[in-house]
């Protein structure tokens, strides 16, 4: 429901992106449009002027056509005129002379109007061409302008055709979404109706469950009040007495540890030895090498102790290895009970007295390099930041040794270290070999600082280069060895805290060195015991046998089928045979209760009533057949019910118990059915348990299908909105659109209506001019 939400989202986000970018293209357009009319206006305006201009120079133009006409009926008359003039003076000569100067002046003067009317009709055919001209690259202009409109309209509508087209498929597919959510919604209200209808059948069968089970309880109590008459698991210093029990996954990751702590012990041990060796060699050769010339006494009192090392040293492997063999997996290792941990507490304080004695030595040797002649400004310097590192890792080597004698205080004296101390000590051995690791890193440093520049000093031997070489190396050795150990216990404190005290369950004090082999022993016991209740299996058949019987077996299918006959009536056998076993133990034990009930009753009426000849008879068939039943179910259980109960004796032939050996029995009938009801309650309190986690689990399952409901009702309402206000937003750009078509379509017819005024100006201004040049032709 999520993933559809979010697809929605991301489909509205894309519809919202989209619809501002149309807006944007229409604010443009709208702008564009905008303009377009302006210059449609303007050009309006251009185009009525020209057609005042153009009527004009029609009006113009007709007056000269009239004009024309008249000057050509004129020049006809005159010409007319003359021809009459002309006939008159071959008549009369003298009259001619006299009318041929009138003729001459009277075809000057036509000849002058005639030209000037000719320059007039030039001049005008000369603006009507240029007015032509203008009107056709007028109309040139107007056409491209109209075919870049249609264009730019065509483009338009197919943007609105496009974005409704768009709009629609919107709408469809939100529409769309819209009913699946719808669906969605319901199916939904339906699954949390019949959620919350489960929810009240669980609620009212915890409810039942609660009433039956707190009746159960309250009687269960009242029982084990009434019948138990001391109870002391409520009590504290009483756990504290019970009997621990065996960890022996803790006991292994103990022995663990302890390896792995023996393995570093054993590297840190290696590399001091080698780092005291080898300084007893470097005393020996520098600065004065004793095979030239004799040392100072400091420094051979200095040789001989360093010499006696391995004493020292060696033990602290020893201890460990004999701590590490102590812990094993049928032990029980805790502060109190690590006895071999005082061993190596003493080795350690033994080689940690050794570092104190031969402490002063050592400055006193590196003061000795200082006061040497060869010694420089730089490896005095050197020398003195080793005799500071030398003091600091004789410190840490006593703070670690005066912390590992604290943690052999629980073995030793109890009361000498509290166990809420435990957890604080660990921490501050860890932090002890943190800083050790830390001072071996800075001796590190500094003496291989303190080797490269002895190595540069011109007497400088090949065997005080080998020397400073082996001593860098085992300091190297013995700071990742120090960073190992470090780390390790750094890692395993929480185990240490945890798993080397811990007490009997329900028990407030921690374990005892008593009770501990006190465990051990119950531990034994108890392996002692598992082992007798196993039975050793019976012995198979030898592989060559069974591989012969298979062969036999194998060879002939009529022994299979008559072996498989076989075993099938042997089966058959056997199970009457069960059958009639069952039978006769029925039959043994209904003979041994009524024996007991006679029994019973002859010895409450045997005192009474005496015998019989015939009575005597049938008592002694009774008695045989009593006999008989007794030696048959000897040493069988039987099962005896009355009104309390069933019993569960065993009969070897004894007589009929007393009153003691009954109330016994009762008592042990009682106790078998308090241990059952026992066992009836926990497993009705696990039932509730298991029953009240289900219905936990149900209430959540309904709240988050009701919280998921809310949200998804939430989501559907946000949903409409939108779609709503997508869908008036849609309404608004369709009507504006629309709008702008109508006015757009306004404006083309209006544009057309003057093209074509203007074509039929035009044809008629083509028709006139057509006329002029006929009539100047004529």
């Amino acid at each position: 429901m999520a993933a559809a939400g979010a697809e929605l989202q991301g489909k509205y986000q894309k519809l919202a992106q989209e619809y501002s970018k149309l807006r944007a293209q229409n604010q443009v357009l709208k702008k564009g449009v905008v303009d377009e009319q302006a210059h449609s206006a303007s050009l309006k305006e251009q185009l009525k002027m020209k057609d005042q201009s153009l009527r004009k120079l029609q009006q113009e133009m007709d007056s000269l056509t009239f004009r024309n006409q008249q000057l050509a009926k004129r020049v006809e008359l005159l010409q007319d005129e003359l021809v009459l003039s002309e006939a008159k003076g071959k008549k009369s000569k003298k009259n001619g002379e006299s009318s041929s100067q009138l003729t001459q002046e009277q075809k000057s003067v036509f000849d002058e109007d005639l030209q000037k009317k000719i320059e007039e009709n030039e001049r005008l055919h000369i603006q009507f061409f240029e007015a032509d001209e203008q009107h056709k690259r007028l109309e040139a202009e107007l056409t491209n302008r109209l075919q870049v409109l249609e264009t730019d309209a065509a483009q338009h509508q197919a943007v609105v055709d496009d974005l409704t087209r768009k709009y629609i498929d919107t709408i469809e597919k939100l529409q769309n979404d819209k009913t699946k959510l719808e669906i969605k919604s319901q199916t939904l209200a339906r699954e949390a109706k019949e959620c919350r209808f489960r929810a009240e059948e669980c609620q009212q069968q915890l409810k039942n469950l609660h009433e039956d089970l707190g009746r159960r309880l309250d009687d269960s109590l009242s029982i084990i009040n009434e019948k138990v008459p001391f109870n002391d698991t409520r009590s504290s210093p009483y756990n504290a007495l019970n009997v621990p029990l065996h960890n022996r996954r803790c006991q292994l990751k103990l022995r663990d540890i302890a390896g792995q702590a023996l393995v570093f012990v054993q590297d840190l041990v290696t590399a001091l030895l080698n780092f005291h060796t080898y300084m007893e060699q470097r005393v020996q050769i520098f600065p004065i090498d004793s095979a030239i010339d004799t040392i100072s006494p400091l420094n051979q009192k200095f040789s001989q102790y360093l010499h006696e090392n391995a004493s020292y040293v060696r033990p602290l492997e020893e201890g460990m290895l004999h701590l590490f063999e102590s812990i094993t997996e049928d032990t029980v290792t805790v502060l109190e009970t690590t006895v071999k941990l005082k061993a190596f507490s003493e080795h350690l304080t033994s080689y940690t007295c050794f570092l104190k004695k031969i402490l002063p030595y050592q400055l006193k040797s590196l003061e000795e390099e200082c006061e040497s002649s060869l010694c420089t400004a730089a490896l005095r310097a050197k020398n003195q930041k080793l005799h500071n590192d030398m003091k600091k890792m004789t410190a840490a080597f006593e703070k670690l040794h005066i912390y590992t004698s604290l943690l052999v205080l629980p073995s030793i004296k109890p009361e000498g270290l509290l166990r809420t101390n435990y957890s604080s000590l660990f921490t501050h051995i860890a932090a002890c070999l943190h800083g050790f690791h830390d001072v071996m890193k800075e001796i590190s440093k500094h003496y291989s600082q303190k080797a490269a520049l002895e190595h540069e000093l011109p007497t400088a031997t090949q065997k005080l280069i080998t020397t400073n070489d082996c001593i860098l190396s085992s300091v190297v050795a013995l700071t990742n060895g120090a960073g190992k150990i470090a780390s390790f216990f750094s890692n395993n404190l929480d185990h240490f805290v945890a798993a080397l005290s811990y007490g009997p369950k329900e028990g407030a004090q921690f374990i005892s060195p008593l009770s501990a082999e006190c465990m051990l022993q119950y531990k034994k016991k108890a392996v002692a015991y598992m082992k007798s209740l196993k039975k050793s299996c019976s012995d198979s058949v030898p592989y060559e046998e069974a591989l012969a019987n298979r062969r036999i077996l194998l060879s002939s299918a009529e022994n299979r089928e008559s072996l498989a006959q076989q075993v099938q009536r042997s089966l058959e056998k056997i199970a009457k045979l069960e059958q009639e076993k069952e039978h006769w133990m029925l039959e043994a034990q209904l003979a041994k209760i009524k024996l007991e009930d006679q029994k019973l009753r002859s010895s409450f009426s045997g005192q009474l009533i005496e015998p019989t000849p015939g009575n005597s008879l049938l008592l002694n068939t009774a008695e045989q057949e009593k006999e008989e039943a007794i030696e048959k179910t000897s040493r069988e259980p039987v099962n005896r019910m009355n009104g309390i109960g069933m019993l569960t004796m065993t009969t070897e032939n004894k007589e009929v118990p007393d009153a003691k050996s009954r109330e016994e029995l009762i008592k042990n009938y009682y106790m078998t059915r308090i241990v059952e009801l026992t066992s009836l309650l926990q497993l009705s309190d696990s039932k509730s348990v298991h029953f009240h986690a289900e219905c936990r689990a149900l209430a959540k399952r309904l709240s988050l299908a009701e919280r998921s409901k809310e949200s998804l009702v939430e989501e559907m309402k946000l949903a409409t909105q939108s779609i709503s206000r997508l869908q008036d937003e849609l309404t608004t750009t369709k009507r504006s659109y629309e709008d702008q078509l109508s006015m757009m379509s306004d404006h083309l017819c209006s544009m057309n209506e003057t093209l074509s005024k203007q074509r039929e100006e035009i044809d008629t201004l083509k028709m006139s001019k057509g006329n002029s040049k006929k009539n100047k032709s004529r």
